[in-house]
């Protein structure tokens, strides 16, 4: 099969399985084949997650500093702060560096084009920094918290972004629509944004499960979003981060089994196109007996930025990093730039 056709065909099998039930999902003849063709020998193969270290006070304040978004050069670590001189209750602030072997700089306020007298928060980016995903509360919309976009057409100009827009009532609900994910396929050229919604009242701290939305039809729209169930559980689950290959998941969860309040878990898959395995939690390297979320994962798969509530910090939450060893797989430093 011609390669245009074949991403053609796929697309098609990736849309189906999230707007079908993925268990009553017809395989044509050459599924299984095209499968197989997705499913590369040289899968990246990773050394375990080290202990996280505290970004410290420049970055970290007295207040919740929370749901971290790296940029895929390194050098802008988008942050969530209720610190003083923003524009409302939580505002996306940024901090940068001049190369990745440099301290990282004080964190400064989006400003007006994307934070509100709101809660605005949990960023993520297009892999080619031009637009960034994130939810507010507030602003109004269609529920009690909605996902947005915003533009840029300098993709290392942090203070470039247009104003936001609303993804509209097509992809948001009447309840929080919150913690997006920006996953673009490589392989199958298909588009999905995963995001946590509550779909029980905002009294009950059990209502959050993971869904995904794809593109759809030739203006680029996201669909109608589904539920995703082998990442979700009758527990909390939020934020989620995602491998570049599409191939491996961290998310926040507050289900049975962990270290503390809310840990952090990984599912992984043999391919795109095939559901997400039972999420296996990190462990006690990572995760601690308090409340631990919102990973961020950058580019090359070896460092994961997160938050949490454990002793020893600078407020209620801070900020934290840890890395891990590329064992096996593709070099992607050539994707990535180390100078701003």
């Amino acid at each position: 099969m011609k390669p245009l056709a074949k991403i053609a065909v796929l697309s098609v099998l990736g849309a189906l399985a999230y707007g079908c039930s993925r268990d009553n999902l017809p395989l044509s003849p050459n599924a299984a084949a095209l499968k197989a063709d997705v499913i590369t020998e040289d899968q990246p193969e990773y050394g375990p997650w080290g202990t996280p270290a505290n970004l410290g006070p420049v970055v970290n304040s007295p207040y919740n500093d929370q749901h971290p978004a790296i940029s895929k050069d390194g050098l802008s670590l988008y942050i969530s702060s209720d610190r003083p001189g923003g524009l409302g209750g939580i505002d996306i602030w940024v901090s940068q560096r001049a190369s990745v072997d440099d301290p990282w700089g004080p964190p400064e306020d989006l400003g007006p084009n994307i934070n509100s007298a709101g809660n605005d928060l949990a960023p993520t980016f297009t892999p080619d920094g031009h637009q960034i995903y994130y939810h507010s509360a507030g602003r109004g919309g269609c529920g009690l918290a909605d996902l947005f976009v915003a533009r840029r057409h300098d993709r290392r100009d942090d203070f470039g972004w247009e104003p936001a827009e609303n993804l509209g009532c097509v992809v948001n609900s009447a309840y929080a629509d919150a913690g997006p994910t920006y996953f673009e396929d490589e392989v199958t050229g298909i588009t999905t944004l995963y995001f946590t919604r509550q779909n029980n009242p905002p009294t009950s701290d059990q209502g959050f499960d993971i869904y995904a939305t794809t593109r759809i039809g030739d203006d680029g729209e996201f669909g109608p979003a589904v539920l995703v169930p082998e990442l979700s559980s009758p527990f909390r689950d939020t934020r989620t981060t995602i491998r570049r290959d599409g191939l491996e998941m961290i998310l926040s969860s507050g289900r049975p089994g962990g270290s503390g309040s809310e840990d952090l878990w990984v599912s992984t898959r043999a391919s795109t196109l095939d559901p997400w395995g039972t999420p296996v939690n990190l462990g006690p390297v990572v995760n601690s007996s308090a409340f631990d979320g919102a990973p961020a994962l950058s580019f090359d798969g070896t460092t994961l930025y997160l938050f949490s509530e454990r002793p020893g910090g600078f407020g209620k939450r801070d900020l934290y990093v840890t890395t891990r060893e590329r064992l096996r797989g593709p070099d992607v430093a050539e994707d990535t730039q180390t100078k701003r």
